[in-house]
């Protein structure tokens, strides 16, 4: 149970920030990307081979990171100044293009060249060995303080809401509500977080290369998750939200719309090729066709649509739900509705699909996101 925990740990913290980049992207700039799967596939690729050939895995790391960056500048450079249609439709092709690459392409394995349709496995992965107990020790303390700190900022946002809701006596039945969705949202995700330090714990001191994996995992998510909440925040998100709103009225007030529209999808694509690097990790072995498939840039989409596009806090939430809808239906699903695997999988996302259509007439903004910031129907 304590190893299934730290493997659904690691699924979330990697698709969360991967859904991060396409949120900076889409719900704070308005951006239609669905090929984001193609900056996870380029960060993970890069950061394998160059492991493979010798380079630290943290130089690996953050060269992936600025390969997929480049894609986003490329992108934007071959796009932006266009329709928003035609960014759409570059990106999808884009991804489908790398995929069908890479699994057609032989590629530089250690010393060989392997086609690229048998994959890529036996690569390093950080922390697969046993530390001292010295590291441990470390690790079970940066655990400690990450969820010292993720406690206290969730009770800061509640806390956040009960101030709104004193303060603005003239919509009293909204803070009403905000203050009671974050309040469960709040408590649900404090519950989780003890339940995976409690896991992590147990894991670090009879120690568990996955749960060094999730440590690292955690610290990286919170690290990018802090500073796009702080980037957001500063005149540089204003007039991402700008953009995202009207960018005419930021182009009139002498802002260089197409400049700040290359910078966002750089930003989201790199931390997307992070996120590849870890989901490569966790896989132990990658393949482009059942690997990187289409599917996982629209199941980022589900998951800032469901959160809330335009909130960092919302797309982990969607995150989470996102991967516990599909842990629970894996487990339970089988045991009632009699359909062979190919048809349980269709019907699982049909269920999904389902929910986002009732979600879309109850709370068309997701579950963290404003109405003022709706940018879906745009």
């Amino acid at each position: 149970m304590v190893d299934y925990l730290i493997f659904l740990t690691i699924s979330t913290a990697v698709l969360a920030l991967f859904s991060l980049g396409l949120n900076l992207q889409w719900g704070f700039t308005g951006l239609i990307n669905f090929g984001h799967i193609a900056f996870m596939t380029l960060g993970a690729y890069t950061t394998v081979l160059l492991s493979l050939k010798g380079v630290p895995l943290f130089v690996s790391i953050a060269i992936g990171a600025i390969v997929a960056a480049f894609l986003g500048l490329v992108i934007g450079f071959a796009t932006l100044r266009l329709r928003e249609d035609y960014l759409a439709i570059v990106t999808i092709g884009t991804g489908e293009l790398i995929r069908l690459v890479l699994n057609n392409q032989e590629l530089p394995v250690g010393d060989t060249w392997v086609s690229g349709a048998f994959g890529i496995q036996s690569y390093p992965i950080p922390l697969s060995t046993v530390p001292n107990s010295f590291f441990q020790f470390l690790m079970i303390g940066l655990l400690t303080l990450l969820a010292a700190v993720t406690l206290f900022g969730l009770w800061r946002w509640i806390r956040y809401a009960q101030k709104s809701q004193v303060a603005d006596s003239s919509q009293k039945t909204a803070s009403k509500q905000e203050l009671a969705t974050r309040l469960g949202v709040g408590i649900i995700l404090a519950l989780l977080t003890i339940a995976i330090y409690v896991s992590g714990v147990i894991s670090l001191y009879n120690y568990n290369p996955k749960a060094g994996l999730m440590v690292l995992a955690l610290l990286v998510l919170a690290f990018v998750f802090w500073r796009l909440e702080v980037l957001v925040r500063s005149p540089w998100g204003r007039v991402l939200k700008a953009i995202r709103e009207d960018e005419e009225v930021p182009r009139a007030m002498g802002k260089n719309v197409f400049l700040y529209k290359v910078q966002s999808l750089i930003l989201g694509g790199a931390i997307a090729g992070i996120a590849g690097a870890f989901y490569a990790w966790q896989l132990s072995a990658i393949y482009p066709d059942k690997t990187f498939e289409p599917q996982v840039t629209f199941d980022a989409w589900i998951m800032v649509i469901l959160g809330g596009s335009g909130n960092n806090i919302g797309t982990i939430l969607g995150a989470v739900i996102f991967i516990a809808y599909d842990a629970i239906t894996r487990e339970v699903l089988p045991r009632f509705v009699p359909l062979d695997e190919a048809r349980l999988g269709a019907f699982r996302i049909m269920v999904i699909g389902l929910i986002l259509m009732v979600l879309m007439i109850w709370r068309p903004q997701g579950i963290l996101g404003k109405k003022e910031e709706l940018t879906l129907g745009k």
